[in-house]
C-alpha cells in the first residue's frame, strides 16, 4: 500500500513537472514583434481598427505583437528608412517594394484586391477631365502616400496643379471634407469609391498589387510561416470580418517580391528617397 501511494505521488509530481516544463518551453519560444501600419488613421483610431488584428495574431501564433502607429506620413516615411525594429509592416505597394529593395523585407501576404485610386467630386465634371481641377481645392492623405503620389502624375507641371490639401486624418475624412464644401474633390482608394455613389468618379489610376504584410529579414522563418498561415485564413473568422472590411481587404492571399518590383519608383521624387538615414522630423 505504501509503495503504491508513493508511486502515485511520484507519478503526480512527474505530471506537474511536465506541465511546468511545457509552460516554460512555450514561454521561452514565444517572442515579441512590432507590427507597423500606415498612418491612414489617427493613432487613437488606428488602435481601435487594428487591435483586433493584433489580438488575433497573438492568440493564433503564440507570439506577442505590438502595434506601432505614426502621427503622420512624414514620421512614417522616416521610420521606413531608419527604424530597425519594425518586424512586420502592413503598407501599400510602393512602400512594400522600397522595404524589399533597401532592407530585405519579405512580403508574405497581400490584399486579394489590387490597389488603385479614384478622384471623386460633387461637381459636374466630365469623366477624365482632371485638368478641371487646376488651381481648385483637392484633398487627399499627405505625401508620400500612394494616392498623393499617383495624383501628382496627372499634374506634372508645378505651375498647373490643384490647391492640394493634405490635412485629413483618414480616407473617410477626405470624403466628408468634400461633402462639407471645403474642397472640390478628393483622391481615395477605389475600394472606398463604391461606398459613395453620390460622388462622381473623374479618373481612376493605374493599378498596383494590393497592400502587403511584409516581414523583416530579422524575423525567423518559422515565425514568418506561422503569421502567413494565420493571415491566409483570417477572412474565415466572422468575428474579424469588420476588421478587414474597414481596411478595404476582402481576404489575404499569398504575396511575392516579384510582383512589387518597380513600385518603389513612384517615390523617387520625394525627399529622402536617395538617402539612407536622416534626422527624424520634429
Amino acid at each position: 500500500m505504501v509503495r503504491t501511494q508513493a508511486q502515485k505521488l511520484s507519478k503526480a509530481v512527474g505530471g506537474v513537472l511536465a506541465l511546468v516544463m511545457s509552460a516554460i518551453t512555450v514561454t521561452a519560444n514565444a517572442a515579441e514583434y512590432n507590427f507597423a501600419v500606415e498612418p491612414t488613421y489617427t493613432p487613437e483610431r488606428a488602435r481601435e481598427v487594428y487591435e483586433p488584428l493584433i489580438a488575433y495574431l497573438t492568440k493564433a501564433t503564440g507570439h506577442s505583437f505590438q502595434l506601432v502607429t505614426s502621427r503622420n506620413y512624414a514620421i512614417y516615411w522616416n521610420d521606413i528608412r531608419n527604424r530597425k525594429d519594425l518586424h512586420f509592416v502592413f503598407d501599400e505597394a510602393h512602400f512594400t517594394d522600397f522595404r524589399i529593395q533597401r532592407f530585405g523585407y519579405e512580403p508574405i501576404v497581400k490584399s486579394s484586391l489590387p490597389t488603385s485610386y479614384s478622384l471623386l467630386t460633387q461637381d459636374d465634371v466630365q469623366e477624365g477631365n482632371v485638368q478641371a481641377f487646376v488651381a481648385r481645392s483637392l484633398v487627399t492623405m499627405p505625401a508620400p502616400n500612394l494616392g498623393f503620389a499617383l495624383l501628382l502624375e496627372y499634374f506634372p507641371n508645378p505651375m498647373q496643379q490643384p490647391d492640394l490639401r493634405s490635412l485629413a486624418t483618414s480616407w473617410r475624412d477626405t470624403v466628408e471634407i468634400v461633402f462639407a464644401g471645403e474642397a472640390n474633390a478628393t483622391m481615395v482608394p477605389s475600394w472606398l469609391r463604391d461606398q459613395y455613389p453620390n460622388l462622381i468618379p473623374v479618373i481612376t489610376t493605374r493599378e498596383f498589387p494590393g497592400p502587403a504584410v511584409s516581414a523583416s529579414a530579422e524575423v525567423p522563418s518559422d515565425v514568418k510561416a506561422k503569421v502567413k498561415e494565420v493571415l491566409l485564413v483570417l477572412h474565415e473568422d466572422p468575428a474579424l470580418y469588420e476588421v478587414i472590411n474597414e481596411l478595404g481587404v476582402q481576404q489575404f492571399v499569398e504575396a511575392n517580391a516579384a510582383e512589387y518590383k518597380g513600385s518603389e519608383q513612384i517615390l523617387k521624387n520625394f525627399y529622402g528617397y536617395n538617402k539612407r538615414a536622416e534626422t527624424p522630423p520634429r
